[in-house]
């Protein structure tokens, strides 16, 4: 019997973005992947262009016209349009209109390298000079040969002949072909390079690192605040599920979140402060708490203002802070005065 064969439908990636996407039929524009995928442009500029190129022909994009649209300032529309054109996806000139008006005319380009092209190849196009026609060859005139004189003639006499001169060859020179001189070949200009995106923001492999931040530590550690720690590393998973971590990283890290723990961070702050927006993909779950615990970490408490005890005064019996029994200060004053002789009536 033939076996049947079943292709189990493929499964939705565990991170990231998921496209639904529907099959549009009207009220689309396509829009190519060197706009909304460039790396060089700001998100602002991207957006802008794609609206840009959503438009229909005609339609007014001036600064003022997109910022009575959209909530962003005119600086901000401004710079957009700027970095449009600095890339090749937009193109501004300033065109005399009628009425010696000054007018600005918009292209926008959706594959800005084969528009340099084609611009290229019109430039060319126009610095060919036109073949110069060859100089016409003009046909040799022929000669006609002189004939010999004839004899005269007298009277009553013989003729007398006179000699035939002899005839004089003439070398007609032979026109030289005049070779026509070859058009001149323009000089086709290199092709114009593809715009180049911006420097990106990564450090060079040769840059220098900054050091790593020690994992910090309690100044007092105790057996309850790393069981306290400990039992919060291993309770990542429930609340955050891409951060589960081996036995040997939590160990690890425990004296770190302890240290949090001794200044006073509650343990639901402490979880949600290193866990919090995670890169997609994450790779290293431990590394990145590691950086977060140090990088992170809380001040520490300020100290505690000692507390004085209440003490019973031995002549009076009112309560006073100090911190060894005894009297009162107004109790002291009067024991000090009692000795001293009365001056009053003498």
């Amino acid at each position: 019997m033939d076996t049947q064969q079943v292709s189990a439908p493929p499964r939705a990636p565990s991170a990231g973005v998921v496209h639904i996407n529907i099959r549009l039929t009207d009220g689309y524009t396509i829009v190519s992947n060197r706009l909304s995928q460039h790396r060089g442009l700001s998100l602002l500029a991207i957006g802008l262009g794609t609206h840009i190129q959503s438009l229909p022909d005609g339609w007014r994009v001036g600064i003022k016209a997109l910022a009575a649209v959209f909530p962003e300032s005119e600086a901000r529309i401004a710079a957009a349009l700027r970095e449009l054109e600095q890339h090749g996806f937009l193109r501004r000139t300033r065109e005399r209109v009628g009425g010696g008006k000054l007018a600005t005319r918009t292209e926008s380009y959706n594959h800005p390298e084969a528009a340099a092209r084609g611009r290229m190849r019109e430039c060319a196009a126009a610095q060919v000079p036109e073949a110069v026609p060859a100089p016409q060859v003009l046909p040799a005139v022929a000669t006609e040969p002189m004939t010999a004189a004839e004899p005269v003639r007298v009277p009553g006499r013989e003729p007398v002949r006179v000699p035939e001169p002899e005839p004089v060859r003439v070398r007609v020179p032979e026109p030289e072909p005049v070779r026509a001189p070859e058009p001149l070949r323009a000089s086709v200009p290199d092709p114009v390079p593809a715009p180049v995106p911006g420097p990106r923001l990564v450090p060079t492999p040769a840059a220098p690192r900054k050091p790593r931040l020690p994992l910090p530590a309690p100044q007092q550690p105790t057996e309850a605040l790393y069981a306290a720690a400990a039992d919060l590393l291993a309770g990542l998973p429930r609340a955050a599920p891409l951060f589960l971590l081996s036995e040997e990283d939590a160990r690890g890290l425990v004296p770190g979140v302890a240290a949090w723990l001794e200044r006073g961070a509650r343990p639901d702050a402490v979880r949600a402060a290193i866990t919090d927006d995670p890169p997609v993909p994450l790779r290293h779950p431990a590394k990145l708490l590691r950086h977060r615990l140090a990088a992170l970490l809380p001040p520490p408490l300020p100290a505690a203002v000692p507390v004085v005890p209440l003490q019973n005064c031995d002549d009076c019996d009112r309560a006073f802070r100090s911190s060894v029994p005894g009297c009162c200060q107004e109790c002291r004053d009067a024991r000090a005065y009692a000795d001293e002789p009365c001056l009053i009536g003498a």
